[in-house]
């Protein structure tokens, strides 16, 4: 795939903002200002920001307890992400969804999920509501490899496969679950062979390749849009941090860390844009610069702004 400057500036600018936003989030739980358990997306950059590259500002995703990257490859602002963070009442969802409840329905961002597979069932629905109001909008389902085993993706992939269903289910494969690897919790060696199950098109590609990851995802929106129903891609990623901020990671092998660390999505992207004359180093350190300056401002918005107030505890309650 062939990728213009300003692409490629939106690529990379993407994915460090990603980095970045999740370097700040960890300071921010190591100092005690989060409260509950936080998944980064550390390492993964690529998948959301590829994906994401591909589709328009009305089309849906569908996300995962590890989502903030999701978010922000979608359009997701800096500073309400921070401030629900923080659980204030700047944020998102007015500070009680917390890191793994972010939603923006105005973006299609329909909510991150801490509930393993649990938005994949969103995803369907998301198509069917395209397809019955003929909306032309398609859906990414974000899902990691241990969610492939859920019963919902399975309803989930068969439903919108029979109904030609504008859903791309695009599998995160991190390698781990929780704290097993994923060769222990899967009986094939791709998720994508699942495909066949259901007589659609199933894609295994390199998840630290942003130019790959949009190919594959633009292909597949592409045949959603066109009412040909729905793809399965897996993208094979590594996450740096544990399942969780403060995972001891004992259950890693020795040195495979440092080897996927090698194979940085972003490096890569930076090494072949600038090795192809796409973007010189100088205009990628601004890029940089810039985003440190935005996460910055975001941060302090997040520590200044209030908590919700006590009136508020009943508020969005349907019942």
């Amino acid at each position: 795939m062939t990728v213009s400057k300003e692409r490629a500036e939106d690529l990379f600018e993407t994915m460090v903002t990603i980095r970045k936003f999740e370097e700040m989030a960890c300071g921010l739980y190591k100092r005690g200002l989060i409260r509950g358990a936080m998944h980064v997306y550390t390492g993964q950059e690529a998948v959301a920001a590829g994906a994401c590259d591909v589709i328009e500002e009305e089309d849906y995703i569908t996300s995962t307890h590890r989502g903030h990257g999701h978010c922000i490859a979608k359009g997701g602002e800096l500073d309400k992400m921070a401030a629900e963070l923080l659980g204030k009442s700047t944020g998102y969802c007015g500070g009680k969804g917390g890191s793994m409840h972010i939603a923006d329905p105005n973006l299609g961002i329909l909510g991150a999920n801490g509930i393993v597979g649990g938005s994949i069932g969103l995803a369907a629905g998301a198509g069917l509501t395209s397809k019955m109001k003929d909306t032309d909008r398609v859906t990414i389902c974000f899902f990691g490899d241990g969610a492939s085993n859920q019963g919902i993706f399975h309803e989930s992939v068969n439903l919108a496969a029979i109904w030609d269903l504008p859903v791309v289910y695009l599998c995160e494969n991190n390698k781990y679950g929780i704290s097993g690897p994923a060769e222990e919790m899967v009986a094939i060696d791709d998720v994508s062979e699942r495909a066949a199950a259901y007589d659609i098109p199933g894609k295994t590609i390199d998840g630290n390749d942003v130019l790959e990851v949009a190919e594959a995802v633009e292909e597949a929106v592409e045949r959603a849009r066109a009412g040909e129903g729905p793809s399965l891609i897996e993208a094979k990623t590594y996450r740096w941090k544990g399942h969780f901020v403060g995972d001891p990671c004992v259950y890693i092998p020795e040195g495979e860390l440092e080897k996927w660390k090698e194979k940085c999505p972003i490096e890569r992207f930076k090494n072949y844009v600038t090795e192809e004359d796409i973007l010189e180093k100088s205009r990628l350190q601004k890029i940089e610069e810039a985003v440190e300056e935005e996460i910055e401002e975001a941060e302090e918005f997040a520590k200044q702004s209030p908590e919700p107030a006590k009136e508020d505890l009943y508020k969005d309650v349907f019942a």
